[in-house]
């Protein structure tokens, strides 16, 4: 029973690793290569993934650097706009100080023209007043000196000699 036994296992043992090469080899014909097609598309699919990730990365990097640009524009174009409007009030209040500075010297030329406009008039009326009054003083006096008759002759008399000496 030991030879058998022994020849048993032999065979088992030959048909076990028949078996095992037709099992491998069949594995490898049939299983192996799609396992591997399938681990390669797996680690293809993966690096593929990360690819796309470092391009997504770089644009997101771009994207940022653009948008800190765009909005460096912006702010510097708010920044220009805003001094071209401060240059435009002040340039405005300029001109509406330079038109009020002029309506001002034109009423004060004005006014010191009507002054002395008023003040010739008022010199004018004066003047005549005062003639009017000199020869109302005038008038009285004649009248005073005319009333007595020897005043009279002796008013002729210095006239006359006034005139002769001259």
């Amino acid at each position: 029973m030991g030879k058998l036994f022994e020849d048993f296992s032999l065979g088992l043992f030959f048909w076990q690793a028949v078996l095992f090469i037709v099992l491998i080899l069949l594995l490898k014909k049939f299983a192996w290569k799609p396992i591997l097609d399938a681990v390669n598309d797996r680690e293809e699919g993966i690096k593929n993934a990360l690819d796309s990730a470092e391009k997504a990365k770089l644009e997101m990097q771009n994207l940022q650097a653009d948008n800190q640009k765009l909005l460096k524009e912006a702010r510097a174009e708010r920044e220009t706009m805003l001094k071209e409007a401060r240059d435009i009030k002040n340039k405005m209040i300029d001109d509406a100080k330079g038109e009020a500075q002029e309506q001002a010297n034109k009423m004060i030329t004005q006014a010191q023209a009507a002054i002395e406009s008023e003040k010739k008039a008022a010199m004018a009326e004066l003047k005549n007043h005062v003639a009017g009054l000199s020869l109302e003083i005038a008038e009285k006096v004649v009248r005073t000196e005319l009333s007595n008759k020897d005043k009279q002759l002796q008013l002729v008399e210095t006239m006359l000699g006034e005139k002769s000496l001259n």
